[in-house]
């Protein structure tokens, strides 16, 4: 028999590090111990996919293992697995040698050891609905402030580590302001949380970031990254869209704690509610943020199964947790998606009446339909304008088009000269050949209604230049199309419009179909309710039905992952068989039924888990913590991560009093490097010029900056490109992040303005470091900072002092004015000192 792997994409931690400790202390557990190690190094030659299976073996199925001899329940000697695994003939040893899987003595011995205990097999713990589970005893209760903290101190009890000291108060209120609102509290609010003396104090510091109008904010960036948000279409041509509509009812959602299923329900099917709303509409422009191709090669019903399948997978990532992309070719090689599975989802979305390539509207705008037009206050206010100067024209251009009308009418009478008769309709020209005595009063009036609109329809346009009023009122209409075409919002939205048959296709390949399916759910998963609909709603209802298994689970995996950096299921975008199984499992759960009965409360558990004792944990590190849980999975500290680049400037900008904090609206375009998007203009079809915003249009919260595909925001450093959904973020640390804070205009002109709002409000160098330091730090600086910014402050104001050209090229960045009243060589070594301090590790590390 020959078994057979290869080179996964994905690194599965299997077996490895974490479950030791578990292995320790219990049974193996055939879904955290075991099928990782196989899934790992064998069910891609002898899994589910039959075009790629080898021997005609199955080791997924208990019974066919059995029955081919390769698994001997209770006997691992008489198993030819153990033989084939310990086995050091280069044809025999599995994994084979050429697929570059090695097993370790440890998994080798674990499989031994699985088969000796009957070889038990046992269902992927993700597709089975969590039970609830018993809260855990503790020894140190006094630590637990709720039941998420059990969990936590039951398996840090259980490994011989003590959860860390809480943080002190200014680390956890910069660690509050981060996570839910992403915006630094005043000193003000500082102060009074450091003077609050109630035993609530932080408690109520919750609930005042979690009423802010910036938590919507805040908490939406994951969710723009899962949805795949941008301004533009993406590809060459990349044509600008109206989407951000969609971003700007996510924001409000979010605020206003839509509950999680309605909030999926709206996104997935808000057209399809009865009597939907617009915003349950826009909702569902969830579904609609992907690429489109306009390029001109591009074939309209190829790109429209792009779109299709795009749309499964980023719908599969984000609520079940699932890759299933590869299920689109052939059965999943370690999932139990088939490609029935796959199709049968599909069918959902292959009803919405878009073509796959955008309709162009303007030389900037290109949307495909379906959308909804949807006009601002101020785009009502511009069009009313337009109609204002169309009715005043109006009259004018009647009476002209009536005596033109009667001239050129004359040509067709025997006192006027002959006229062009080309493009006329043969009927009308037939009685134009009859003698006018001929004509019958039928043909007379046919006449007339034939003459008028050939005039109006083929006539009119080419002597509009002629005519001043109609002239004039041409152009005014015109440029209300123009208006309207470039101008007026048309987010695209969802509909089922166009139902069509689908098929399963031959390696994914559109011109292939096979066999004809239908909606229905993935085959592995609890069957969809016999009265539910077979439309998106029903599905989405499905998602979020107590007895769907994943749903609760993914969600409340990312949520902790948002807040610690790390989910407890590590692969938040995968939880099938290939998934890290979680260490935390127990907690996993009790928190997916606590999301449940909590009514879907997103801001509920976010409550939750920023109030446990947990998650007010002190971030610093001890030699214990790097030996025994480097990876910190097992919480005995609070993890320490850079903030993500999108607030590092919020943060810049509010330290300032710069930020314009207004809700929702237009993308707006802040500093950006010189020619940004001079790469896309290879034609002249339209200006890439990049159109740089002014006034408080710069100081927009980064959510609100124009997000091109093609060419992201240069200064957002470690943001998805928005190409494809994504639902685990990438931390990264390069010497391109500090050169972006220290050099880009927006940082250099925050310091600059950080520096002057410190001088306006102190007169002494110590008084103003403080202030600035305060500003981006949370807290009263020690002496000993003091004493390293204040020599700082004095050598950047000696070389200042001798170099005033310098001074005031320094305070010349940025377009924000400048007190000409303040010394500029204080207030550019100040500026320094200011840019110095928004660089500090405690300045962009969420601690």
């Amino acid at each position: 028999m020959i078994f057979c792997c290869r080179i996964l994409l994905t690194i599965v931690i299997a077996a490895t590090v974490f479950p030791v400790f578990c292995r320790a202390q219990s049974e193996l557990d055939y879904g955290r111990d075991i099928r990782p190690v196989l899934a790992e190094n064998c069910f891609f030659c002898h899994g589910q996919d039959s075009n790629k299976r080898q021997a005609d073996l199955r080791l997924d199925v208990r019974q066919e293992a059995i029955d081919a001899g390769v698994i001997v329940p209770s006997d691992a000697d008489s198993s030819a697995l153990v033989d084939r695994i310990n086995s050091d003939d280069p044809d025999l040893i599995m994994p084979p040698r050429d697929s570059n899987r090695r097993l370790s003595s440890e998994q080798k011995q674990l499989l031994a050891r699985w088969i000796d205990e009957d070889a038990p097999y046992s269902a992927h713990w993700a597709f089975v609905a969590p039970e609830l589970p018993f809260l855990p005893k503790v020894k140190n209760a006094g630590w637990v402030r709720n039941q998420i903290d059990r969990f936590v101190l039951a398996k840090l009890e259980s490994s011989g580590l003590e959860p860390s000291p809480e943080a002190d108060r200014a680390t956890l209120i910069k660690r509050l302001a981060i996570d839910l609102t992403g915006l630094p509290p005043t000193p003000e609010e500082v102060d009074r949380f450091f003077n609050d003396e109630d035993p609530l104090a932080y408690e109520k510091l919750v609930d005042q970031f979690l009423a802010s109008p910036h938590y919507g904010e805040r908490v939406s960036l994951p969710w723009l990254d899962a949805a795949r948000y941008a301004d533009s279409n993406g590809f060459q041509q990349d044509g600008d869209t109206w989407q951000w509509m969609w971003r700007d009812w996510m924001v409000s959602a979010l605020n206003e704690d839509l509950p999680f299923d309605q909030f999926t329900i709206w996104q997935l099917a808000g057209d399809l509610l009865p009597d939907a709303t617009n915003d349950q509409k826009i909702a569902s422009a969830f579904n609609r943020n992907h690429l489109l191709n306009g390029e001109g090669g591009a074939i309209a019903e190829e790109q429209r199964f792009v779109v299709l399948f795009d749309r499964v997978d980023t719908t599969a990532t984000t609520w079940l947790g699932l890759t299933i992309a590869c299920a689109q070719c052939h059965d999943h090689k370690y999932d139990p998606t088939t490609q029935n599975d796959y199709y049968s989802l599909m069918d959902l979305f292959n009803r919405v009446p878009e073509v796959g390539t955008p309709q162009t509207l303007s030389p900037r705008i290109r949307v495909d339909r379906p959308y909804l037009e949807l006009p601002t206050e101020e785009s009502k206010r511009e069009i009313a304008g337009y109609e204002t100067k169309i009715a005043q024209s109006t009259p004018a251009e009647t009476s002209e088009r009536k005596a033109a009308y009667v001239g050129w009418r004359a040509g067709f009478d025997s006192a006027g000269p002959p006229y062009d008769k080309s493009g006329m309709a043969d009927a009308l020209i037939a009685i134009l050949n009859k003698p006018a005595a001929d004509r019958t009063d039928e043909e007379k009036k046919q006449l007339e209604n034939g003459l008028q609109k050939h005039f109006d329809d083929k006539v009119f346009s080419t002597i509009i230049e002629k005519l001043p009023a109609a002239k004039e009122l041409n152009a005014i209409k015109n440029q209300l199309e123009e208006y309207r075409n470039d101008r007026i919002p048309r987010v695209m939205v969802m509909s089922d419009d166009q139902p069509r048959e689908t098929h399963v296709l031959m390696r994914g390949e559109y011109l292939s179909p096979l066999e004809k399916v239908s909606f229905t759910t993935p085959s592995f998963l609890p069957p969809l309710a016999d009265t539910a609909a077979r439309n998106r709603l029903g599905f989405a209802q499905w998602l979020v039905a107590p007895e769907n298994p994943l749903t609760a689970r993914v969600q409340v995996n990312r949520m902790w992952q948002y807040f610690f950096g790390t989910g407890l299921v590590k692969t938040s975008e995968d939880f099938g068989l290939q998934s890290e199984y979680p260490v935390h499992r127990e907690l996993l759960d009790w928190l997916a039924l606590e999301f449940q009965s909590r009514k879907w409360s997103m801001k509920t558990m976010h409550r939750l888990i920023v109030t446990s004792a947990t998650y007010r944990q002190s971030s610093r590190t001890t030699k214990e913590h790097l030996e025994r849980d480097s990876e910190n999975r097992l919480l005995a500290r609070f993890g320490r991560t850079r903030m993500p680049a999108m607030i590092l400037r919020d943060w810049a900008l509010a330290a300032a009093g710069l930020i314009d904090s207004r809700i929702g609206g237009a993308p707006v375009y802040p500093y950006q490097p010189e020619a940004v998007w001079e790469s896309l203009a290879i034609t002249k079809e339209r200006d890439f010029t990049y159109p740089k915003s002014i006034g408080s249009d710069l100081y927009r919260r980064s959510l609100y900056t124009f997000w091109r595909r093609t060419v992201s925001p240069a200064n957002m450093f470690d943001a998805s490109s928005r190409q494809a959904c994504r639902v685990r973020s990438s931390l990264t640390s390069t010497p391109l992040h500090a050169l972006t804070t220290l050099n880009d205009p927006t940082w250099v002109e925050a310091a600059r303005c950080l520096a002057e709002r410190s001088m306006k409000e102190a007169g002494d160098p110590v008084s103003r470091l403080t202030i600035a330091f305060r500003r981006v730090l949370c807290r009263i600086p020690s002496d000993q900072d003091i004493g390293l910014l204040r020599k700082a402050y004095e050598k950047q104001l000696d070389v200042y002092e001798n170099d005033s050209a310098s001074a005031v090229q320094l305070l010349s960045v940025g377009t924000a004015p400048r007190d000409e009243a303040l010394n500029a060589a204080d207030h550019a070594a100040l500026t320094a000192v200011c840019l110095a301090i928004m660089n500090l590790d405690e300045a962009v590390t969420r601690e």
